[in-house]
């Protein structure tokens, strides 16, 4: 059973802003999502990768105006980038007859790109991300939790009737965007280069990234891997996560830790299928890391900023969520039952003084570590994040 926390999100956005646009990578369940929140508002929906739904806004303004009632949703809205200004117009002139609220419904697979093309629609638009599943939206058991670590949070992946399923359609899925959406946001890659990097950024995950490093992998330049690596990112494949900048007068890492978004699919461009193939892997242990920080930081609150902290001398904490109010939160990531944590974490500690810490744990407890340290599961984390 899936249940999908950000329904309400949506329709709260909806009931507040004229357009609310859902980011979120291909196949993550953003046509399902807003077809059911269509199915309660009157909704009329546009597939722009259709052209008879295109032909349909030959002349968009005449045909907005005359379902001004309705709550339009535009699915792929890359396809009409040149929309957008009308969309201000007929939202301006719509707002003068005291329909401004709850207009349109966009979706979209590349954040910067979208973005930029919305870029006129400032003051009359909210973004939401609408993430893979995460451990809070699938049932709150140990096969369901370690089967959407293995198969990942895309919802056909997850919901497979075999591993072996799964991993084939997280291939098909790898296939998709090399060959399709790579080429349609980004510059002319070969796909054979960009799926190495992604392999190499799997076999890597959670490690500080090394661009030159991958650069002489690739044989291509330090500034070409910078460039693949944003598009990635740009296409909520890939998590660039920031080094803390902290003035403790300690020499602090300056790179980014790197992370493929969707633990499914780093297993896919590993070859792993099994949990037990993946338990007998190098790359388990930041596989999990990375599991944890992607459902986290969908509930963290709004305009939270995510990091990490390292130090030459060895203090380390695996990600730091900083509140908006300026408030810190250190959390150290455990793949085991318990939360046994080294001496790195206790020095970051004492540097950072964050107002919570906490160890999560694979397992269900909740127990103090240590004075203001408490282990923690990510369930328990996540509505404590929920709550702030």
């Amino acid at each position: 059973m899936i249940t999908r926390h950000i329904t309400p999100i949506v329709e709260e956005a909806l009931d507040r802003q004229a357009v609310v646009a859902l980011i979120g990578p291909r196949q993550v369940g953003k046509t399902t999502l807003a077809l059911a929140i269509g199915e309660r508002r009157n909704a009329l929906y546009l597939d722009l990768e259709d052209r008879d739904d295109r032909n349909k806004l030959s002349n968009p303004a005449l045909f907005f105006e005359s379902v001004e009632d309705r709550l339009v949703i535009l699915d792929e809205i890359h396809r009409m980038p040149d929309i957008f200004d009308t969309l201000r117009g007929v939202i301006d002139k719509g707002r003068r007859k005291g329909k401004g609220k709850g207009r349109f419904l966009i979706l979209g697979s590349a954040a910067i790109e979208l973005l930029r093309q919305s870029e006129t629609l400032a003051g009359r638009i909210a973004y939401i991300e609408l993430t893979t599943l995460t451990a809070t939206e699938v049932e709150d058991n140990r096969a369901s939790r370690d089967r959407l670590w293995l198969r990942g949070g895309f919802p056909d992946a997850f919901l497979a009737q075999s591993d072996t399923e799964s991993l084939a359609l997280r291939k098909d899925f790898i296939r998709t965007y090399l060959e399709r959406d790579v080429p349609m946001f980004g510059p002319r890659i070969p796909a054979a280069t960009m799926e190495r990097l992604w392999t190499m950024l799997a076999h890597s995950q959670g490690t500080l990234l090394n661009a030159s490093q991958i650069a002489r992998s690739l044989e291509v330049s330090t500034q070409s891997v910078t460039r693949y690596i944003d598009l990635l990112c740009d296409l909520l494949l890939v998590r660039r996560l920031p080094p803390l900048h902290a003035n403790v007068g300690k020499r602090l890492v300056k790179s980014p830790k790197v992370y493929v978004r969707d633990s499914g699919l780093v297993h896919a461009l590993l070859g792993l299928e099994t949990l037990t193939q993946l338990s007998g892997h190098p790359v388990v242990g930041q596989s999990w890391e990375g599991y944890v920080i992607e459902t986290l930081l969908a509930a963290s609150p709004w305009r939270s900023h995510a990091s990490f902290y390292r130090t030459s001398a060895g203090a380390k904490v695996d990600l730091i969520i900083e509140h908006n109010n300026g408030r810190l939160w250190a959390i150290e990531i455990k793949r085991s039952l318990t939360a046994k944590l080294g001496r790195g974490f206790y020095q970051a500690h004492a540097d950072l003084q964050p107002e919570r810490a906490f160890a999560v744990h694979a397992g269900d407890d909740r127990y103090p570590i240590a004075n203001g340290i408490e282990a923690i599961s990510i369930r328990e984390l996540v509505k404590e994040l929920e709550s702030v």
